[in-house]
């Protein structure tokens, strides 16, 4: 294995997960055009964040323990994908649902579980 797949497979999870957490955080922002009051509107968007607190917490651990991230995002994309569709949808939502919040989180889980899988080659000093 290269320094460059190397670096590229440690580095690839960590980044994804970033930018899906900022992702999702951006489904937040739906609380400011709901006319709520200040406080109203503060509460809200705490709980909406909520969800992006727990990925980051599940990233702060796989940032060390690969094994947590592939667990815990390979879990969060099966949650999310039962109750997707455990809810009164058309097929059609349930499936782009499924691809735009679950794939990501099951790819990442992917990433940390190949991380986890080549840890000592990964953390090797010499090339």
């Amino acid at each position: 294995m290269t320094q460059l797949s190397k670096r590229t497979l440690f580095w690839a999870p960590r980044a994804l997960a970033s930018a899906y957490i900022v992702f999702l955080s951006l489904f937040a922002l739906d609380v400011f055009s709901e006319g709520r009051g200040l406080w109203g509107t503060v509460v809200a968007l705490a709980i909406h964040l909520v969800p992006a607190l727990v990925l980051v917490v599940g990233l702060v651990l796989a940032w060390r323990w690969e094994w947590i991230g592939a667990t815990f995002y390979g879990a969060a994309g099966v949650v999310y994908i039962i109750w997707a569709w455990q809810r009164p949808l058309a097929p059609a939502i349930k499936i782009e649902w499924t691809l735009t919040i679950a794939l990501p989180a099951l790819v990442v889980a992917a990433l940390f579980l190949a991380n986890w899988l080549k840890h000592a080659e990964l953390h090797s000093s010499h090339p």
